[in-house]
């Protein structure tokens, strides 16, 4: 299954802003929540292909919906990458690590690495598919 959908669930408006232009300029279908509760509305009423997820958010926290999407029959298939810049205790991070395609560090990914990652987790999708 190749990536197409994208549910990005981000409250920082330039990271936002600058992540959606550069996947829909590179023709992916975006849609976008700056909230934790609207965020989860969307991805558990709509399938998404990926999901991704901040997990400093204000009104319900990123590990929270996480929680949520894997138990959700909409959204357990989509798949999910976190995104953060909150400094996670290692055991924190791993448990998180277990349950994603991807986890990465907001300030350490540019628009070019973000759409790599998406490319990749979709090849991985493909790959396990065949």
């Amino acid at each position: 299954m190749a990536i197409k959908t994208i549910l990005m669930i981000e409250d920082d408006r330039f990271i936002g802003e600058m992540y959606v232009r550069s996947l829909r300029q590179a023709g992916y279908d975006v849609e976008w929540a700056i909230d934790g509760r609207d965020g989860l509305v969307m991805a558990t009423n709509k399938a998404y292909d990926l999901v991704l997820l901040d997990i400093m958010l204000p009104e319900l926290r990123g590990q929270e919906i996480l929680r949520e999407i894997k138990k959700n029959p909409v959204a357990k298939h989509s798949h999910v990458a976190v995104m953060t810049n909150f400094d996670q205790d290692e055991e924190t991070r791993q448990e998180i690590e277990r349950n994603v395609d991807a986890y990465f560090v907001k300030a350490e990914i540019t628009p070019r690495r973000l759409l790599e990652i998406v490319q990749q987790i979709g090849n991985s999708a493909v790959d396990a598919n065949e």
